[in-house]
């Protein structure tokens, strides 16, 4: 990886490898945590061997009919009763999906415009709700940004359901401006009174966002600086055409792709900004993330800590594995990351939230249950198969290979020799799952 510092004028330009930075396990590992949940051993070899332009290309474009595969689903997710049930479906995606990359980003989304099961109750309008974040998320944000401002389930999340010539709802016209678009200390109250206004005339009524022109504020409205008899389609117009907007966009995205250890300067976010203000495109704007030399540098390496759903299914995917999803969305309900229950307004918090002595306790009972013969998963998990599976089946040499596997042989060397001794010893395959189960306990395994 890029250990030297970055100059943010050559930051988002492409990682091209080279002798001084080659291209390593370590950084196809990290390509494979970020732009989805982890891999198996096969995929992490082949991204090695094609390189990262072309494994990104992969990543971006796979191949496949994900076009059936998500009609598929789509139709599960919409059957789905409760907010356990959608978020089996969706952990059934993450899972088995031939587009890991569009399932990551469907997640970052879903903390971007957080809707809550538990304030719309209403499984059909989560399941369309998240869909939409789904067809968009690696489209266009215009589009997106129009889409939620008009979704019931993000309404009735922000009590923002019922908005009345005389008594305009503020509720989506402050979060619109506060965290959606401009972002905080960029807008007046003026600006959300009269955002409000313009949004007057809708009502989600038996699940469907109705519109009344009669209790439309028709009169002139100020957003902005803009006078006009602004709707609420001009009043998403007008914010994104603040370049503020794109700022908070890019900033957020960083967080989720980068790094949420540091705050990044506006210099090094600025040739992001402003190209992504010229058409919104969030594909080309996670594209330039990805590909580029800050990704692959020590500033982005292991400087996010992973969520449940990552480190869960994470640990599925490098086993080359399936696990029933029912338990495993109790599970990591449990770990504090109900799907379609975001904890607050801005989603989960994400970071340092994660880990406490609490939650890496169940995340070790969570691996445990996985990991067992015989438990609610199954045994559908079996390290000692995959290790056999690719001719490790010495104690020593299948604990370098699941070293591999988990963390590219990249950890702590007294860690590592820890395990190594501990294989020494090891036989059958109760000891092998004790050794998979001590690396994923490891703190580098934490960290996305």
């Amino acid at each position: 990886m890029i250990s030297t510092p970055i100059d943010p004028r050559t930051a988002w330009s492409p990682f091209e490898p080279s002798d001084s930075q080659p291209w390593t396990p370590a950084l196809a590992g990290h390509l494979h945590r970020r732009a989805g949940f982890g891999a198996g051993w096969p995929e992490l070899e082949r991204t090695l061997a094609d390189g990262p332009q072309q494994s990104i290309d992969r990543l971006v474009a796979p191949v496949g009919d994900l076009a059936a595969f998500q009609q598929t689903y789509d139709g599960y997710d919409a059957s789905a009763g409760s907010a356990l049930g959608l978020s089996q479906w969706w952990l059934h995606r993450m899972l088995h999906t031939p587009h890991p990359l569009l399932e990551k980003m469907t997640l970052f989304w879903q903390g971007y415009f957080p809707a809550d099961f538990t304030r719309v109750k209403n499984a059909a309008l989560m399941a369309r709700h998240v869909s939409r974040l789904r067809e968009h998320a690696l489209g266009s944000f215009r589009e997106m940004l129009k889409a939620m401002a008009h979704d019931p389930a993000m309404l009735m999340s922000l009590g923002a359901d019922d908005n009345r010539k005389a008594q305009p709802n503020a509720k989506l016209a402050g979060e619109l401006l506060r965290r959606f678009t401009v972002g905080a200390g960029q807008f007046s109250e003026q600006d959300v009174r009269e955002a409000a206004r313009a949004f007057t005339g809708f009502r989600v009524l038996r699940g469907e966002l109705q519109h009344f022109p009669r209790e439309h504020d028709e009169g002139e409205k100020t957003v902005f600086g803009q006078r006009g008899r602004w709707t609420s389609e001009d009043v998403v117009r007008i914010t994104l055409d603040q370049p503020a907007t794109a700022r908070t966009v890019v900033r957020k995205l960083y967080r989720w792709l980068i790094s949420e250890t540091s705050e990044p300067g506006d210099e090094l976010l600025e040739p992001l900004a402003e190209s992504f203000a010229k058409d919104y495109d969030l594909a080309r704007l996670t594209e330039s993330m990805l590909r580029s030399k800050m990704f692959f540098s020590a500033m982005a390496y292991r400087q996010r800590v992973k969520s449940p759903v990552e480190y869960a299914v994470g640990i599925v995917k490098a086993l080359e594995a399936t696990v029933p999803a029912a338990p495993l969305a109790q599970d990591l309900a449990a770990l504090g990351q109900s799907l379609y229950e975001p904890p607050t307004v801005a989603g989960w918090p994400g970071g340092p939230f994660w880990l406490n002595s609490f939650t890496m306790l169940g995340r070790g009972r969570l691996a445990g249950a996985m990991l067992a013969k015989e438990d609610r998963y199954g045994g559908k998990v079996d390290p000692a198969a995959i290790a056999q599976r690719h001719g490790q089946t010495a104690p020593e040499a299948a604990a370098a290979f699941f070293l591999n596997v988990f963390l590219q042989g990249d950890l702590d060397p007294a860690a590592r020799d820890d395990v190594l001794r501990d294989a020494s010893s090891a036989r059958g395959p109760e000891e092998t799952v004790r050794m998979v189960h001590q690396i994923v306990a490891l703190p580098e395994f934490q960290l996305a």
